[in-house]
């Protein structure tokens, strides 16, 4: 078969494109065959379609959010901990030896007693909770397994017992003679075992993360809550999640040049890192450009590099400097490596010769202030790059560091950025807990060791060994850090963190969805950060570019983008498919060449090099593609340093893209399965990491791979996006037309106002009880679709077609507003809205809040406590509220109407003091349910919820969907609202003032789009960056028989007659927000006061002041109104009286004295003048004459002049 048949054979004939078939028709002695498998795929893609592959790209992102959801990183983050990590942060401990306390009072008969504690296999068991034998019995099950919505009724702590085998030892130490011709030595140690214990124990509870694999609901067949998909834990009932914390990857090599120019090879354990410095140095005069030397910090001393080289087994100069493997023609790089040389002279004159330099390294670490243990040898073994093992090779290394600190000198290498992502790793579940849980199991394991060695002197017996392990420094430890979010610092022991831990908010599943997905990254200072703030061109498809808050954190906190992935730990072992893909391992010598060929690291270690980059690279992607490595495996070709870096460590955060080549691929689907994971498995699409996306040519949408001509062909791409609208996060890439918008209106909708929407929280209401919850009645879904909430839909109903979107992520209703001025009253961003539509039940609400108190269960404690300390629930006459809607037991009765100054829940002692919990100003509400239970920790505690409806009122905020918020100024009645022809009234109207300078035009795109859907229309996606144009909406709304720009013919509502100018109108979606002026009313005119200045107390509820500044002051000085002022101010404040003596000009005070006549009488009265004559009354505010009595405390007395008015 010749060329031309296998290309008719590959069905290219069938093209009918103008480019093929031209193409085709070339002389067989034009066609390039290096181009030929691109031009196959081109055809490939023309025989698929774009519209074909746009739909199979929503199939494949519909797929990926069915296998992965939104926070599976936190899951398996989680899972990952549970089944490896926790064994080895129990592994990692290794032995305690527990010695004798040498004390010679108790030593008794024998000799010293020693013990050891090995720690073995971890057990976790699933939630339960000890009920003893009261319930079930002897011999029966003493455990009842714990479910979340319990611990979250029940104030309780959702977490697992924590089992380890532990081996205990108890011996004696017996020194023994021996043949030292045949052992070495004269004397030798025995241990002589005494008594041995193997057991399984309880060293703590560990928090469980919901729906992880420790939880009960990861096997239930049905869920709590629809919503809820897991990812937090739920701490003393309050339910907590980690927040994704952003750290340097400490696995890689890191350039830096400030303060100085330095190299660091920094893993975790600070002994082992290494630090490669160029440090100014003007001894030797006589090299004319060289003021700067190659220092090397190792252990605890820092030398010359150059003495490190030869004590780790370098010959000559020569050898060094091929290690190194530098162009010496520079200049700039000869003069460095020749001072380095002189400096490491003048420091041991002759390192060259034996093992000079390794008894000069040995003397620098035994004359520091810390010198360790082991020996010179040892210490390089262990702490010298510790994963490479033989010297030279550790000296390969030495001089690959060596060549990056002088490439980044001299500028052929790049200074290694702080803010780019291929430098930083996402620290989730899996390493804050194991960070967090090392330092409880230290704290646990300094508590026993001391409680073993009061019991291992003569006379004691030891016990078993559970008895000494305190199960709760670990499990009130880790409960503790989940509380109050202080977590241990990554890397100062004594030191903690804030912002790790935060509390779920759950005003909506979009917020509760929206603070699983944050990352944070932690600075020492807010003020001064560089450019940790802006975007980085790392960020794109990883990190949403848009959804951060505004204030301090703007920039610091950040959200994963829709399809961003978080890495696990890989645990299975590369180095065998490297090998077959053509890796040569790393030679422990110095004298093979390794210059031309490319080196290979694996996590940051440098395992080995090969000889063709791309050829090595290509196959292990194909591996990759074919599942032969998994696939979370990040491969990067660095063609200019001729280098090729493999990670598979966690915390990388990975994203899903459409490999072009393997496109064809797609017709091997057909009938069978579609999942994700099958999408992986053939090589359609993988997931790419930071840095390997460097090496990707991504498309930015499926059309480009179709654009081209015979003059301009098309660019070869190797990937291509699923949707440009997954660059976003989940909040921001559910906004219609969002590209249309100016970014800080689409800021505070994905991080404000989507988050403050009153929506439907959850599908459990009945079995939760949360402090404060709004509840949406008739909550919808909006007109528009976007590709984002398409993907997250759920299969739809026999009767429709497609995919209906998740309606818990969209929290508002679909409104007709008209963009008018009305009266006045919608000016500065207010909303007139139609009285008969909130009559009818738009956007009406409930509100939910609920009041817990808890008492001491005295019984079970068995502790003794005074009569006033004897607290219960119930009903008795109170002075503080009325209890006219109580019961017996203390409680209220469902649907109780309680009002302002109730009690809602009765307390008192057996003394008879009242520990009632009173409603506070402003709080009413019927009583929704009552709840009854106690915690795992002896406290019974009530909970008593009312419920009000919520109607829109004036000063309530409401919010489209493009930032443009507003408080409801004015009810209008149906029938003065404008109708249009047809006799449709709005529900909202809104100032045309508010889009030119806020520049949201989304928002009328929406509306128009909408209003085209509304009447029938085909077009309805609002997908951001993939938008319909203006033309094809006006075109589809022209169609219908409307306007195409959206405006309507209306008519006066007062009048009849018609408007003259044409009034835009719409369907648009509008949030409800949390914000509402009942909560926020505050009135006064006098109340409680506090006791000290006797000015108004600052809580609004309990009926304090309002608080008014400088500024408020200036406004009615400026109007003029002085009496007004002054009420504010004095009358309504802190109004007082004193007394002035006009003769000293000093106060005077109110005092009882004697007179003529043996009389005494009381009045005012000066000290100072001995008089009480010429004495007057002013007014002063109560803190003018308070400051003007501590003033004179410390001897400072004020003058005061009086004028008679």
């Amino acid at each position: 078969m010749d060329a031309s048949d296998a290309i008719k054979d590959s069905g290219i004939g069938s093209s009918k494109d103008n480019l093929f078939d031209q193409s085709l028709s070339m002389d067989i002695d034009d066609i390039d065959f290096d181009d030929f498998d691109d031009m196959l795929n081109s055809i490939t893609l023309r025989e698929l379609g774009e519209d074909f592959l746009k739909k199979f790209c929503k199939k494949a992102a519909t797929a990926f959010f069915e296998q992965y959801g939104f926070i599976s990183h936190q899951i398996n983050s989680y899972n990952n901990f549970v089944k490896y990590r926790i064994q080895e942060v129990f592994d990692s401990v290794g032995e305690i030896v527990v010695e004798p306390g040498f004390d010679p009072s108790k030593r008794g008969d024998g000799d010293w007693k020693y013990a050891s504690i090995k720690f073995g296999k971890v057990i976790l068991e699933k939630p339960d909770i000890w009920i003893g034998e009261k319930l079930f019995g002897e011999g029966k099950n003493e455990y009842l397994k714990v479910l979340p919505r319990h611990a979250r009724l029940q104030n309780m702590t959702y977490s697992a017992r924590i089992k380890v085998e532990t081996h205990v030892q108890v011996y004696t130490k017996k020194l023994l003679r021996s043949d030292k011709a045949k052992t070495g030595m004269a004397e030798y140690v025995e241990n002589h075992c005494e008594k041995e214990e193997k057991k399984e124990i309880i060293i703590g509870r560990l928090p469980v993360m919901v729906r992880s694999e420790l939880c009960w609901m990861n096997e239930a067949e049905k869920d709590d809550c629809e919503f809820d998909h897991g990812g937090y834990f739920i701490i003393k009932g309050a339910e907590k999640t980690f927040i994704a914390q952003e750290q340097i990857c400490m696995i890689r090599l890191w350039l830096s040049r400030v303060p100085n120019w330095m190299v660091s090879y920094r893993p975790i354990a600070k002994r082992k890192r290494v630090y490669l410095k160029l440090v100014s140095n003007s001894k030797f005069e006589n090299i004319i450009g060289g003021e700067k030397v190659l220092s090397v910090y190792f252990a605890v001393a820092e030398m010359p590099v150059w003495i490190l080289f030869f004590a780790l087994g370098a010959s000559s100069d020569r050898e060094v400097v091929d290690l190194i493997n530098l162009d010496i023609e520079d200049t700039k790089i000869a003069n460095i490596l020749t001072e380095s040389i002189y400096d490491a002279d003048d420091n041991c004159t002759d390192f060259r010769r034996g093992k000079n330099a390794l008894d000069h390294v040995h003397k620098l670490l035994k004359n520091c202030k810390f010198p360790p243990a082991e020996s010179v040898e040892e210490c390089i073994r262990n702490l010298l790059f510790p994963n490479l093992t033989g010297f030279k090779q550790k000296a390969r290394f030495l001089g690959y560091m060596v060549k990056c600190l002088l490439e980044a000198y001299t500028g052929r290498r790049k200074v290694d950025n702080r803010d780019d992502f291929r430098n930083k790793r996402l620290e989730l579940a899996s390493e804050l807990l194991e960070r967090e849980l090392k330092v409880h199991l230290k704290h646990a394991e300094r508590r026993m060791v001391k409680a073993i060695q009061k019991d291992i002197y003569g006379d004691y017996e030891l016990r078993g060994i559970e008895t000494y392990v305190d199960a709760s420094i670990i499990s009130n430890g880790l409960s503790r850090a989940f509380s109050t979010g202080a977590w241990s610092h990554p890397y100062k022991k004594m030191e903690r963190v804030s912002g790790v831990v935060a509390t779920l908010r759950r005003t909506n599943p979009l917020q509760m969805t929206a603070d699983m997905r944050k990352t944070r990254q932690q600075v020492s200072y807010t003020g001064r950060v560089g450019d940790a703030r802006y975007p980085h061109p790392s960020h794109w498809g990883k990190i949403c570019f848009l959804s951060t808050p505004d204030g301090e954190n703007c920039g610091l906190v950040k959200n994963l983008a829709s399809l961003g992935l978080v890495s696990t730990t890989v645990l299975e072992s590369l180095l065998d498919k490297l090998l077959d893909c053509g890796l040569k391992l790393l030679q422990d010598d110095t004298s093979s060449s390794t210059h031309e060929e490319h080196k290979i690291f694996l996590d940051g270690d440098w395992i080995g090099t090969c000889k063709d980059s791309a050829l090595f690279v290509a196959e292990l992607k194909n591996k990759r593609r074919s599942k032969e490595i998994p696939q979370q495996v990040e491969i990067k070709r660095d063609e200019k340093h001729r280098e090729i870096r493999v990670f598979s460590d966690a915390g990388r955060v990975l994203r899903p893209l459409l490999v072009v080549e393997n496109l064809k691929r797609i017709k091997d689907l057909k009938g069978e399965d579609c999942s994700f994971q099958s999408l992986l498995d053939r090589g359609i699409i993988e997931l790419i990491g930071p840095e390997e996306e460097e090496d990707c040519v991504t498309a930015w949408e499926i059309g480009l791979l179709y654009t081209g001509s015979k003059e301009k062909p098309p660019m070869k791409y190797t990937h291509c996006e699923l949707d440009q609208s997954f660059l976003l996060g989940l909040s921001c890439g559910i906004i219609p037309f969002a590209n249309h918008d100016h970014a800080r209106r689409v800021l505070y909708q994905s991080e404000k106002h989507s988050q403050q929407a009153i929506g439907f929280s959850t599908t459990n209401p009945s079995i939760r009880v949360d402090t404060n919850i709004h509840q949406l009645y008739y909550p919808q879904k909006p007109l528009f679709r976007t590709m984002l909430s398409d993907s997250l839909g759920k299969p739809s109903y026999p009767r429709h077609r497609g995919m209906l979107p998740r309606p818990e992520y969209f929290n508002g209703q679909c409104a007709i507003v008209a963009v008018n001025v009305h009266l006045g009253y919608n000016q500065e961003d207010s909303l007139v809205m139609n009285r008969a539509s909130l009559e009818r039940g738009m956007f009406r609400s409930e509100h939910i809040r609920s009041y817990k108190s808890d008492v001491d269960e005295t019984e079970n404690l068995g502790k003794r406590h005074k009569p006033e300390d004897f607290v219960k629930f119930g009903k008795m006459p109170s002075k503080i509220g009325r209890v006219d809607s109580l019961d017996d037991d203390g409680f209220p009765f469902i649907g109780a109407s309680l009002q302002t100054g109730d009690i809602v829940i009765g307390k008192y002692s057996e003394t008879g003091t009242d520990h009632s919990v009173k409603l506070k100003h402003t709080e009413k509400g019927m009583v929704q349910k009552v709840v009854l239970s106690a915690n795992d920790e002896g406290k019974n505690f009530a909970v008593v919820s009312l419920r009000q409806v919520r109607s829109p009122g004036l000063g309530d905020k409401f919010s489209s969907m493009h930032g443009q918020k507003g408080v409801l100024g004015f009810l209008e009645s149906q029938e003065n609202f404008p109708f249009t022809a047809q006799g449709i009234v709005p529900d909202i109207v809104i100032n045309p003032h508010a889009f030119p300078s806020r520049q949201t035009p989304g928002q009328l795109l929406e509306a128009a789009l909408a209003k085209g859907i509304a009447l029938g229309g085909a077009q309805k996606y609002a997908t951001p960056f993939s938008t319909l144009s203006v033309d094809a909406i006006g075109d589809q709304l022209q169609r219908l028989g409307f306007s195409r720009w959206g405006n309507e013919r209306m008519y006066n509502g007062r009048t009849g007659e018609m408007i003259h100018t044409m009034v835009f109108m719409g369907p648009t979606f509008y949030q409800r927000l949390t914000h509402m002026a009942e909560d926020k009313v505050k009135f006064r005119n006098t109340g409680p006061v506090h006791p000290l200045t006797r000015q108004p107390v600052a809580d609004r509820k309990r009926f304090g002041g309002i608080k008014f500044g400088e500024m408020e002051r200036d406004c009615l000085i400026a109007h003029g109104a002085a009496s007004n002022l002054h009420e504010r101010l004095f009358t309504l404040s802190d109004s007082s009286e004193m007394h002035i003596c006009r003769k000293c000009r000093s106060m005077a005070n109110v005092i009882q004295r004697p007179v003529l006549g043996g009389r005494k009488i009381r009045g005012p009265f000066c000290r100072l003048c001995e008089s009480a004559e010429d004495i007057v009354r002013v007014n002063v505010p109560y803190g003018a004459k308070l400051l003007c009595q501590e003033l004179f405390s410390m001897g400072i007395s004020l003058k005061f002049d009086t004028e008679l008015c």
